[in-house]
């Protein structure tokens, strides 16, 4: 199984967990202040008996009246206002304004009354009739909105995690990479110096010259092929280079490696102003590696296009194949370092290819278009600029 499939289902696990965890709190929290919330609907009715008894003075010894009066003033925290039936303002309290403002503010804070809780009637006696309008407390207030406020903490911190996490599994991707890079780079040392002196052997034996000056070709191209991976993890040397040129090499290398039933077409103005800072062993590698995808996603059989175009300050390079495509859902993980459609393979091909145009040449590349059954269109943009001598 694709070990990004495995990690994409673990961050799917954790962002439900923190949802469930959100949700929980938010229940929680709801039903909290739902109780809050009643409360304070007692608190009000309380001192709204309160108000009335002090109004009719309906009391039956001072003990009352000290109680009235402590209700009263235990109130600390509820805003509220009381009205007359003609609905102009009696008594408010805890609600705070400047003196210039008070009447607009009170207004103001009636109409959100109004909207938030039906009113508590006050009758004071047979003709007299008043009505207390309130609305939640500060503190209630403040933890209606503790869930949302979790949830977003939670989050953050599954965010902040996420790139530690991804932060320190590049770089010790990196590190496997560059490691792994220049030990096989060492490794085909050996084997390539003998290679060579074989050739001069055979060369001596007079063997078939074509034969022994393809053989010497393959050899050629296996000490580029250690120069590129020994160059894995330092900075490259970017110098003024025909791009075109480079492609036609590489495209006259494959083809005469490549059954006859995959056709090259490079297509590029002899005329164009090609030259851009590049480090052809790399590049080079890049246009293999795409060419040799290609042709595996066409079973060996199709026409693989290369158009070279100028764009301002930009060339842009297209590499289309005849192949079996890809879904939209591959665009992005066929770069990752893992990814792979073909049974053997470490799946690196295309994770290095992007390192080599983006991290080395300060390029882009994507898939500009696939459909499934007609082929794929990779894109590559380089940028002209200055030249990085590596010294």
């Amino acid at each position: 199984m694709d070990i990004y499939l495995k990690k994409r289902r673990w961050k799917i696990l954790l962002f439900l967990g923190a949802v469930m965890i959100g949700m929980a709190s938010l229940l929680y929290t709801n039903w909290l202040t739902d109780k809050l919330s009643q409360e304070e609907r007692k608190k009000v009715e309380l001192w709204a008996e309160a108000i009335k008894r002090l109004a009719s003075g309906d009391l039956d010894s001072e003990t009352d009246i000290s109680l009235i009066e402590m209700i009263s003033n235990q109130n600390t925290s509820i805003p509220l206002i009381v009205t007359s039936h003609e609905d102009s303002i009696l008594i408010h309290a805890n609600i705070a304004f400047p003196p210039q403002r008070k009447n607009e503010i009170l207004r103001k804070e009636l109409r959100k009354m109004k909207l938030q809780n039906a009113p508590i009637e006050i009758f004071i006696d047979q003709e007299t009739r008043q009505f207390l309008y309130y609305r939640e407390s500060y503190l209630l207030r403040n933890l209606r909105m503790f869930p949302v406020v979790q949830l977003l903490v939670i989050f953050l911190f599954i965010g902040v995690a996420y790139l530690a996490f991804s932060a320190s599994r590049s770089a010790e991707q990196n590190q496997v990479w560059v490691g792994m890079s220049k030990e096989t780079a060492h490794q085909l040392g050996t084997p390539i110096s003998s290679l060579m002196a074989w050739i001069e052997i055979l060369r001596l034996q007079e063997v078939e010259s074509a034969t022994v000056d393809e053989l010497e070709k393959d050899v050629r191209r296996l000490e580029k092929i250690t120069d590129r991976f020994s160059k894995i993890g330092s900075r490259p040397e970017l110098l003024h280079t025909d791009l075109r040129k480079v492609l036609a090499g590489t495209v006259e290398y494959l083809r005469r490696r490549t059954s006859e039933k995959v056709k090259f077409d490079l297509q590029a103005d002899p005329a164009g102003h090609w030259e851009i800072p590049l480090n052809e062993a790399l590049f080079s590698w890049v246009i293999e590696n795409l060419c040799k995808n290609a042709i595996d996603a066409m079973n060996g059989e199709g026409v693989i296009t290369l158009t070279l175009r100028e764009k301002e300050n930009t060339l842009q390079l297209d590499i289309s194949d005849t192949g079996k495509g890809l879904h939209k859902s591959q665009f992005k993980t066929i770069f990752r370092p893992g990814y792979s459609t073909k049974k053997r393979g470490w799946g690196l091909g295309l994770s290095l290819a992007k390192r080599i145009v983006e991290n080395y040449h300060k390029g882009k590349i994507f898939i500009r278009d696939s459909e499934l059954n007609k082929g794929t269109t990779f894109r590559i943009l380089l940028r002209r600029g200055m030249v990085n001598t590596g010294k």
